[in-house]
């Protein structure tokens, strides 16, 4: 379906991913209309030609138009648009999103929707310190990662489209997982990390401290700079893995604390390398 461009697409939540989607589909020649809270974004938008049309409002004969819906928005916000709105949606539609963490709302989505509507999860592994379409870009999937959860309520054809979808925004790398995998995998890779961030962040407050740093404390605390309403959801949706990932870091540190304490320099220098040959993998091809 996704490489028919007489298609419409609806975008409902026109922030920093689904504005970057929007440019990004709107080029290949797709219609692209957008729902949004704010109308300075709806503006914004079609000014920049990021979008045909959009609203502030439940337009029903935008809604109802709509093959593809991508819902960008904080899981709990999904969810409810999914409760109160659903009946809105074309029959046939196909619905995909954004969100951060699967278990906790693929199987609630697909066992209340509608039978002639298909809900197929995914997760662009890309953001920016910045919110808002205004900091929307069609570069900010170059080099990353898309993944998509599909369950056994998905049909092959649907999966696929979204699969396409993923590949025509411009990810570097289409993956399938369980939403279970989903979820462990983004508890280390993500929500650790940004524990991680955090953390250091806010373990030393002594003033002054940006005045004498350097690029490799920048680089570590990148990420602190967090929206805590939609980070703090995603931890508490997620939170038997990432209280389990939290103590294998523990762990981990601790071994590298005692190794301090006893000045066993082999033991740190071979932690070294496997850091070193383990950090290697993860370059961006």
């Amino acid at each position: 379906m996704i490489v028919d461009t007489s298609k419409k697409i609806l975008i409902v939540g026109l922030g920093l991913l689904g504005g970057s989607y929007a440019r990004i589909l709107k080029r290949f020649g797709f219609h692209i209309s957008a729902i949004t809270l704010e109308q300075s974004s709806i503006d914004y938008a079609l000014g920049e030609n990021i979008i045909d049309e959009g609203t502030t409002e439940l337009d029903e004969n935008m809604i109802g138009s709509a093959d593809l819906v991508i819902f960008a928005l904080y899981p709990h916000v999904f969810v409810e648009w999914i409760e109160k709105n659903q009946n809105l949606l074309k029959s046939g539609a196909l619905i995909t999103d954004v969100t951060g963490v699967k278990r906790s709302i693929v199987y609630q989505i697909q066992n209340m929707l509608r039978p002639d509507v298909e809900f197929v999860a995914a997760h662009p592994m890309a953001g920016r310190e910045v919110s808002g379409v205004e900091n929307s870009t069609d570069k900010l999937f170059i080099g990353a990662n898309y993944i998509v959860t599909p369950t056994e309520k998905n049909t092959p054809e649907a999966v696929h489209t979204v699969i396409e979808l993923g590949r025509l925004l411009g990810f570097s790398n289409v993956t399938t997982l369980s939403p279970e995998e989903h979820d462990e995998m983004i508890g280390f890779l993500s929500q650790l990390t940004h524990c991680i961030a955090i953390t250091l962040m806010t373990c030393n407050d002594k003033e002054n401290m940006e005045k004498f740093t350097g690029d490799s404390f920048r680089d570590l605390t990148r990420i602190a700079r967090i929206n805590d309403l939609m980070w703090s959801e995603l931890f508490v949706s997620n939170k038997d893995v990432l209280l389990e990932q939290m103590n294998l870091f523990i762990d981990k540190f601790n071994e590298l604390r005692t190794m301090l304490e006893s000045e066993d320099i082999e033991s740190m220098r071979a932690m070294m390398r496997h850091s070193t040959e383990r950090r290697a993998l993860f370059d961006k091809k």
